[in-house]
């Protein structure tokens, strides 16, 4: 093996280091990453369920509009709307 397939190597392993789940990326505050485990238990608690569905890609970038607009995430939007929804009737 030549020096510079080393060095490649190498430099291989660092990005992989570095891109692992758990390695805080570059410009953010580096808060803790949250399990998944953890986090299905904390909605649990607020008596969150998950809950899919397929939407049209359009009605989708509208939703993504509406929230940031907002300033809420999607979930909260898509909740407050179906709540609305479901009051009107």
């Amino acid at each position: 093996m030549k020096k510079t397939d080393l060095a490649k190597n190498d430099a291989k392993k660092l990005m992989g280091k570095m891109v692992a789940s758990g390695a805080p990326s570059f410009g953010t505050s580096g808060s803790a990453v949250v399990d998944k485990r953890e986090q299905r238990k904390r909605d649990q608690a607020l008596g969150l369920v998950p809950f899919a569905v397929k939407l049209n890609s359009d009605l989708v970038k509208h939703l993504h509009a509406m929230a940031s607009e907002r300033g809420l995430d999607l979930n909260a939007v898509v909740a407050d709307l179906l709540a609305k929804g479901l009051e009107a009737k």
